[in-house]
């Protein structure tokens, strides 16, 4: 409450961006008007890879008004579906912080539930270049953003898993593998959906990882997984995760990735090359 007043106070727009049941909780106490936006959430909370997009959509608005734009942006912590997406959600984080170094000036607070997540805040303290507690802001020892995001480990294929080595020509057969999700319980739109972001995927191996890749694919807590990995390198970590422009070179395939998906894991390095993860969840 006291940093929506300080910026109404200041002439600025706050755009508020939590759970539900925590909005219903601030309108309660400050409704919304010219100055105080709150927005829906539920379509991207759970799809880190969306939540920069949707970031650069709410704040449009008031930065095109030219008046400054403060905003507030929780994360559904409580409530992430698998170690993984908890994952993507810290990385979404540390990103906000590279994805907005060149646009309009603007401040956003990330709460945290200290008794829910303290084991955590360390980590995340890492992401974020100053903490506010108790309305005083203090800078983060542990934040450099010229330092790179410390990826834990990817888990472990389950088995069994499928594999196909695929190169140049070889997307029908590829296109035939993924089809074959259906015998794990994918079908309908989820599977079509998945058919075109892993063509997506492939296709940027055959084009920019070396002119071939393995796909291996399996089943994991009511999740398909298919993975990707090639030789290539991706330089940009922001690379799918904003709307491509129409002179835009490159990176239509991750953004299209990312909306279909409900979880993308990238992990890229120039030594060992890139790999691609597609989560796609066989029950809503």
């Amino acid at each position: 409450m006291g940093f929506i007043q300080e910026a109404r106070d200041g002439g600025e727009a706050v755009v508020v961006a939590v759970p539900e049941e925590k909005a219903a909780l601030l309108r309660a106490e400050m409704p919304e008007d010219d100055a105080v936006r709150y927005v829906e959430t539920s379509a991207v909370a759970h799809h880190p890879g969306r939540l920069i997009g949707a970031w650069q959509g709410w704040i449009k608005a008031h930065s095109d008004e030219g008046r400054p734009v403060r905003g507030i942006g929780e994360s559904p912590w409580g409530a992430v579906r698998s170690p993984a997406e908890a994952e993507e959600l810290r990385y979404h984080e540390w990103l906000l912080n590279k994805a907005f170094s060149a646009g309009p000036a603007w401040w956003l607070l990330c709460p945290y539930d200290i008794a829910g997540e303290g084991a955590e805040l360390d980590r995340m303290s890492r992401c974020h270049p100053t903490i506010r507690t108790a309305g005083r802001s203090e800078t983060s020892e542990t934040y450099d953003l010229r330092a790179p995001f410390d990826f834990s480990p990817l888990s472990h294929p389950c088995s069994p898993y499928e594999e196909f080595a695929y190169s140049r020509g070889d997307l029908p057969a590829l296109r035939e593998k993924i089809a074959c999700a259906d015998q794990l319980g994918l079908e309908g739109a989820r599977l079509r959906e998945l058919h075109l972001a892993a063509t997506e995927i492939a296709a940027n191996s055959i084009r920019h990882g070396g002119g071939q890749g393995v796909l291996r694919m399996w089943s994991q807590e009511q999740r398909l997984v298919c993975e990707f990995r090639d030789a290539g390198y991706i330089a940009d970590p922001l690379m799918g995760r904003s709307r491509p422009t129409r002179t835009q070179v490159g990176g239509r395939g991750l953004w299209l990735a990312h909306q279909l998906c409900d979880l993308v894991e990238i992990r890229s390095t120039p030594d060992e090359g890139t790999t691609i993860r597609l989560h796609t969840g066989v029950t809503d």
